[in-house]
């Protein structure tokens, strides 16, 4: 696991390094993993600690800004939506992600068939379960990779709800239903009716939109969960059975 710096300096070197790293076709399995991961959690260090960001942000490499600027924004954003006042973990499954190249097919069959451009699809998809990682129902009684309510399911999905194909399938039937692309944003508040999450999806869609090869590194996002004892690491395997 990234063990994360505690100062500027240091974490301007790990940030680059990251971001340079997933994006590199050259770099993949276990080194692309361990730098996605770090790439997430030097984020979360920079969203927790505020007074390190402008160190970080005074030397960033001018063509890493705009990412940074939008993960920056959009982490702090789901930090706002997140249920952070959770007393204890919850009743899922972790489970290993889809392969990347599949998740990527998923979300073009998507695009081509409804007009939703995949980035909105891959952004949805890291936002609700870290790319299928989570298997459980929300506190809301959402289920599956795409976190479908059951009765939204049975008007738009076809096949399996814990099935990636089929879920991202109905959520590009869904947001094409609910206006998108032309009125994507309207479309993804229909799909989860909260400003914070809405402003994160779209932040981490245009991060991909500007370069797709960022998908590389959120594919590798794992999932943490914060609760009023601290923030824990639920990796793959972890239940709570």
């Amino acid at each position: 696991m990234p063990i994360v710096a505690d100062d500027a300096t240091a974490l301007l070197d790990q940030l680059v390094t990251a971001e340079r790293a997933v994006r590199d076709p050259a770099v993949t399995g276990a080194e692309l993993a361990f730098m996605a991961h770090l790439q997430q959690l030097v984020y979360r260090r920079l969203i927790e600690r505020p007074d390190l960001r402008d160190g970080v942000f005074s030397a960033i490499p001018q063509d890493l800004r705009g990412a940074a600027d939008l993960n920056i924004a959009a982490g702090a954003d789901l930090y706002l939506f997140g249920p952070g006042g959770a007393r204890e973990l919850p009743a899922w499954r972790i489970v290993s992600a889809p392969p990347m190249s599949a998740l990527l097919a998923d979300y073009r069959e998507a695009e081509a068939a409804f007009g939703v451009p995949w980035y909105y699809l891959a952004a949805v998809n890291l936002v609700e379960t870290r790319m299928g990682r989570i298997r459980g129902d929300s506190y809301a009684g959402a289920q599956g990779p795409m976190q479908f309510m059951p009765k939204t399911w049975d008007m738009y999905g076809e096949g399996d709800i814990n099935d990636a194909h089929d879920a991202i399938l109905a959520a590009g039937r869904y947001l094409s239903a609910a206006g998108a692309p032309d009125k994507i944003e309207k479309a993804i508040w229909m799909y989860n009716h909260d400003n914070e999450y809405v402003d994160a999806v779209m932040k981490y869609a245009a991060v991909m939109r500007a370069d797709p090869s960022a998908f590389r590194g959120y594919y590798g996002w794992q999932v943490y969960f914060v609760t009023t004892s601290g923030t824990f690491l639920l990796p793959v395997g972890w239940s709570k059975d």
